[in-house]
């Protein structure tokens, strides 16, 4: 029971705390500065009252500093590579210089609440990226009150909204025309060759992530895959049924199609990159229309490198900056350049550029979009043709939830049915070309005769709408 022990002019209360050290001695609590004995003793009857519910924080416990727990905290994260990476720098950026210095169980409400204040004020902080700084705070605080460390968490759930309906913003979209990507295809190969050609047909016809696109392999790859399938994913439990399967229903002879089985991306965002599992451990395959194809054989035929897509210099896509030195000139258009201004030794100079490309036309609509919406207008033009859900979706390497999901599956006919839709759609924008159109020119000398080629299409698609 708690005790009042008087030193001075004011009393200290001592209570059990209901544990043993580890030499199986009872711990005991104290807390001082009282000058009346009944309030001692009372709060000290109050504390183990707590103790005896399982509501008792002990100060030793509450005393943790955040620093110290998100030491431990972060050390209990079961995610991906790219989610950990997003947590420790929302962590490094913005909970341990706020919070670093305060004991866990100082954290209140009031103290809460005007952080979160303080981050809507910040103008480089978009309400995603507040919303995932407090989500991830908001997690802590959860796992503190499991530790013992705190009794309840300062972090209000949300209560049920009331008044006026406030519909959340949204990035405004435009549908994908084939026009426009013809001309992010054509600007493309003007600024980077035939492999940027190939990946923005790529891209478009198979709404594959960026990451994917990058960590794309020859072996993985139509017309080698399946029959080179390395089966290197030694995580893949039933890679072994799954390549018999693959063989049987993929392939030059049957439906030409491509292996999502990789993603390239840097660990935590340094060092060296590596090959990763897809998001959401997405591994999927995915039929390819035969204008693709035939493009893919084009430009594999002959290459030994190790990425299907490489860069201007041959090397991976990952070390690129792919969205900003490459996208921004494909979608936002640059003027002809032959010279650039550079001051070397205190001497303005004009240079001539190694490597002078010609205008590279704006596409009006992807002025300014990111790379990723090319996905989602993959899955618009899916979804126009009808295709069922389950196919759509597996295509975008998402899984459906439910019955609907447990109960469906991916038949040869739904991939067939993919496949010929997309094949219908280039055919019926190639035809609308003007006569004599030539695609423009490529910095280097194009390994293929693309407009042979592009001229063979466009004749037999007119064949075929007869």
């Amino acid at each position: 029971m708690a005790y009042v022990e008087w030193r001075g002019n004011t009393c200290r209360v001592v209570w059990n705390t209901g544990r043993k050290d580890d030499r199986g001695k009872w711990i005991y609590d104290q807390k001082g500065g009282f000058t009346d004995e009944v309030v001692a003793k009372n709060y000290g009857l109050d504390r183990e009252a707590d103790v005896r519910n399982d509501r008792y924080v002990s100060r030793r416990d509450g005393a943790v500093l955040m620093s110290e727990y998100v030491k431990t905290w972060q050390q209990t994260l079961d995610v991906g590579h790219l989610r950990k990476r997003n947590v420790e720098s929302i962590i490094r950026l913005y909970i341990a210089p706020r919070w670093g210095d305060t004991a866990v169980a100082n954290i209140k409400p009031s103290l809460y609440r005007a952080w979160e204040l303080w981050l809507k004020e910040q103008e480089h902080i978009g309400d995603r990226y507040r919303g995932e700084i407090l989500l991830i705070f908001s997690m802590m605080m959860d796992d503190a009150v499991d530790d013992g460390l705190i009794q309840s968490s300062p972090v209000q759930k949300k209560k049920r909204r009331r008044g006026r309906y406030k519909k959340k913003p949204r990035e405004r979209k435009r549908n994908m025309r084939m026009e426009d990507v013809h001309q992010l295809a054509c600007n493309a190969l003007s600024f980077w060759g035939f492999p940027g050609y190939v990946y923005v047909w790529t891209f478009a016809m198979t709404g594959m992530r960026p990451a994917e696109l990058y960590g794309l392999r020859p072996e993985y790859c139509h017309p080698n895959w399946p029959a080179s399938d390395p089966l290197d994913d030694v995580n893949e439990d039933d890679r072994e049924e799954r390549h018999v399967e693959d063989l049987e229903r993929y392939g030059p002879t049957r439906m030409p199609a491509i292996r999502v089985q990789w993603q390239h991306q840097r660990h935590e965002g340094i060092g060296k990159p590596g090959l990763y599992v897809p998001k959401y451990e997405s591994r999927r395959t995915l039929v390819v229309p035969p204008f693709l194809a035939e493009l893919l054989e084009m430009l594999l035929d002959g290459r030994e490198a190790e990425w299907v897509f490489t860069s201007i210099n041959d090397g991976p896509l990952i070390n690129a900056n792919f969205p900003y030195h490459y996208w921004r000139k494909f979608a936002d258009g640059r003027e002809a350049k032959e010279t650039f201004e550079r001051v070397r030794l205190g001497q303005q100079q004009t240079v001539a550029t190694w490597r002078p490309v010609s205008e590279l036309p704006a596409v009006e609509r992807w002025q300014r979009k990111r790379q990723y919406l090319m996905r989602h207008g993959h899955k618009e033009w899916i979804d126009e043709d009808g295709h069922s859900r389950i196919a759509t979706e597996s295509r975008m390497g998402h899984e459906l939830a439910g019955v609907e999901g447990l109960y469906s599956n991916v038949t040869p006919a739904m991939e067939e049915a993919i496949m010929e839709s997309l094949q219908e759609r280039w055919e019926n924008f190639i035809v609308t070309l003007p006569d004599g159109w030539e695609p423009p020119m490529s910095p280097s000398s194009l390994p293929v005769d693309l407009a042979g080629w592009m001229k063979l299409q466009v004749k037999m698609a007119k064949a075929r709408a007869l």
